[in-house]
């Protein structure tokens, strides 16, 4: 089992897994060009269900993971984490990477919003003030791409952001859901569910691969499952507010791997827009430890 508390093991774990993460996102800008949106996410799914089977594996049983009371929950969350992947990875094929990666980072902006309908929650001044300022990083992005004069970014940009959007709808099932059921349950269904989801769809979008896609496709799969295993171990390692911030390391990686093999040079505004972005994302992070300090010692929200 995983040690807890262990802020050096989590930190440098949620560093590599996304550093793993950014390399699938190379492999499916690379591949976007001739292998439909749907067989990438089929290829990704499919391979990476060996790795969540190993974390059920190691966290009780196969078995015991698989049973659950709440099927229509996971249904829903796999539906828009179908979605999520979807428009993150069409995205990939026409934004540069480091930008895909920035927009991706709304996630936290859309959970504050849409915690006041489905949570009830009471969203005050600073937190709404961070969620305008993300926003403003997303138009910073988007203006600085030229995307008000071009249609292809456009779309790109809508579906960057619309994958935060419906990342947030994961996020707020997830929660829902991780009142009764365990991390590892939670995984599983929703790594089968896409990749049948997928499969209902392949037929209609097949293209045979040559044996070089092939490889890149198999490789994004397992590169996929490992980060999301290293991922999973990050979080049992120490607590969400201590390895949390590590996450933004993406945007590093995407950054130095587009400037690398693509030659993409980040523009100013792509820095400025993605650096709003980062700290309306941390800024919701810290207002949620302040008021989580202040519910348990009977303060005021």
């Amino acid at each position: 089992m995983p040690l807890r508390h262990d802020i050096r093991r989590g930190a440098l774990l949620m560093v590599t897994s996304h550093a793993l993460f950014t390399g699938v996102s190379a492999l499916v800008k690379a591949l976007g060009e001739t292998i439909p949106v749907a067989q990438m996410m089929f290829f990704r799914g499919l391979l990476a269900l060996p790795v969540v089977l190993v974390i059920l594996a190691r966290s009780g049983g196969v078995l015991r993971g698989a049973r659950t009371k709440r099927f229509g929950g996971h249904v829903a969350r796999a539906c828009t984490g179908t979605m999520a992947q979807a428009c993150s990875f069409y995205a990939l094929t026409v934004l540069p990477l480091a930008v895909q990666t920035a927009l991706g980072y709304t996630t936290p902006l859309f959970v504050t919003v849409l915690a006041i309908f489905i949570l009830r929650e009471r969203v005050g001044v600073h937190r709404w003030s961070a969620v305008a300022a993300g926003f403003c990083g997303v138009l910073v992005i988007a203006a600085g791409q030229g995307t008000f004069g071009a249609a292809a970014p456009v779309i790109g940009i809508v579906a960057a952001v619309a994958q935060g959007l419906f990342s947030a709808a994961t996020t707020m099932l997830v929660r829902q859901l991780s009142a009764t059921e365990s991390s590892a349950t939670i995984t599983l269904y929703q790594s089968l569910l896409i990749t049948l989801f997928t499969l209902v769809a392949l037929p209609f979008v097949w293209v045979t691969p040559t044996w070089e896609q092939l490889g890149l496709l198999v490789a994004m799969g397992l590169l996929g499952g490992v980060a999301q295993w290293m991922l999973t171990e990050a979080w049992a390692s120490a607590q969400v507010s201590a390895v949390a911030p590590y996450s933004y390391s993406a945007l590093v990686w995407a950054m130095a791997l587009g400037w690398w093999v693509w030659g993409d040079v980040p523009a100013l505004t792509t820095i400025a827009g993605s650096a709003l972005i980062v700290f309306a994302g941390l800024y919701i992070l810290h207002r949620e430890l302040v008021r989580r300090r202040q519910r348990e010692t009977g303060g005021k929200t």
